[in-house]
């Protein structure tokens, strides 16, 4: 949870920078942070409005969701998604997923998705995959499960994707690089299905 009072430190910590492990300072990181959270947050309401879920919940701040800029990524990221929750087969497969999965699973399952290469629809189904298994914490009641989960995808933007979000722009390209979304999901379902194949491979 975000503390209270960090306002009267010299040297504030960059905004979004908490996700799971440490500090983290480099703007695409920061904001990957902040996107994911809000990603995972809007998920979370759509599927149970009953439950609440906090930016604070997931290691992050409290007001971190209200830039005009994290939420027009995420409003995209989130419109790239909507086609991934109505594939049954899919869905099916990732019920399957147990959340405590360990870290060399979670990360050949990641790979698998770029497994042709990367794109926004690829990077959508890596989040998704990570709410998936929040969600399942969360319900589940295994909080401590929460930020490793975060921390584990925030390790993989940075080992495996950052060059390329560097190369589109940073976070924004998802704005400007999308005009025939519907067609970036189906990739991404595809994607997704494959890795969770994989994972089923891999139990």
């Amino acid at each position: 949870m975000a503390d209270a009072g960090e306002g009267d430190k010299t040297e504030e910590q960059p905004e979004g920078a908490v996700g799971g492990e440490d500090v983290i300072d480099d703007r695409i990181m920061e904001q990957g942070a902040v996107v994911l959270r809000g990603y995972v947050m809007h998920r979370i309401s759509t599927v149970d409005p009953d439950m609440h879920v906090s930016s604070e919940d997931l290691g992050g701040r409290p007001n971190e969701q209200q830039d005009p800029q994290i939420k027009e990524v995420v409003e995209q990221l989130l419109r790239i998604a909507d086609d991934l929750n109505q594939n049954a087969e899919l869905q099916n497969l990732i019920s399957q997923v147990q959340g405590n999965c360990v870290q060399e699973v979670f990360m050949k399952v990641a790979k698998s998705i770029f497994n042709e290469g990367i794109t926004w629809g690829r990077v959508v189904a890596l989040f998704h995959l990570a709410y998936k298994l929040i969600y399942k914490a969360l319900t589940t009641n295994t909080m401590e499960n929460i930020r490793i989960i975060i921390s584990w995808v925030l390790q993989f933007i940075r080992e495996q994707l950052h060059s390329w979000i560097a190369q589109q722009g940073g976070w924004e390209g998802v704005i400007r690089g999308i005009s025939r979304w519907r067609t970036v999901t189906v990739m991404a379902s595809v994607a997704l299905l494959a890795a969770f194949i994989y994972y089923r491979k891999t139990r």
